[in-house]
């Protein structure tokens, strides 16, 4: 009788191994849980109902995401992660993303939670949002004297495959030459500018024109 609760099991571990294959141990690892749970609630047919209820979980959570030369282009820790079978998608506690796609600079996102869209397209990090961007191989002289860029806010919305990180929330952003303060940002990562949208102030250094 348990024939259903192992398929549908498995079918969450090929969803989530789906964005990254080196999630597939902690997952299997989570499976044993899942399925003695699964028997000490008589079946499926007691979770329906239940909505945005989790199904799996998993803690100490890590994935890592490779592009077609092998070298690691994006990955994600959490404290816990835990799948939501009714919309795919994932809750984080304590996440850190990390992009070091090549030809971009090294972007690190952490928060307090945060959760991955079903299509595995959308992180929306929640709480001390801290995002920190680095020089890349490709920069310029100026960008390195200038060090890393670090963003906070409450809210940040990131697009991983595309290496953009966008709020509409207050935000603060600091560097080398200063620190100023906003309302809404878009940070683009294969472009390497940072928009600060409205209510801009601070004190910020011009670039010297030595």
């Amino acid at each position: 009788m348990q024939t259903v609760p192992l398929k549908r099991a498995r079918a969450v571990v090929d969803r989530w191994t789906a964005w990254s294959p080196a999630m597939l141990l902690a997952a299997l690892a989570a499976l044993t849980f899942w399925l003695d749970a699964q028997v000490q609630s008589n079946g499926p047919t007691e979770r329906e109902g239940v909505g945005h209820a989790p199904d799996i979980f998993i803690t100490n959570f890590r994935a890592l995401s490779f592009d077609p030369n092998g070298r690691v282009k994006q990955s994600l820790m959490a404290r816990r992660a835990q799948h939501h079978p009714d919309d795919e998608s994932i809750e984080f506690i304590a996440p850190e993303l990390v992009l070091t796609e090549a030809a971009r600079p090294k972007l690190t996102v952490t928060a307090d939670a945060g959760t991955l869209s079903g299509d595995r397209e959308i992180m929306l990090f929640r709480g001390n949002v801290r995002a920190v961007r680095e020089p890349g191989a490709e920069a310029t002289p100026a960008e390195i004297a200038d060090g890393p860029l670090t963003l906070t806010t409450d809210v940040l919305r990131v697009l991983p495959n595309k290496g953009v990180a966008e709020t509409d929330r207050p935000v603060t952003v600091e560097e080398s030459r200063g620190i100023i303060h906003g309302v809404g940002m878009t940070l683009d990562n294969q472009s390497r500018t940072a928009k600060v949208r409205s209510g801009v102030r601070g004190s910020f250094q011009p670039e010297s024109t030595k």
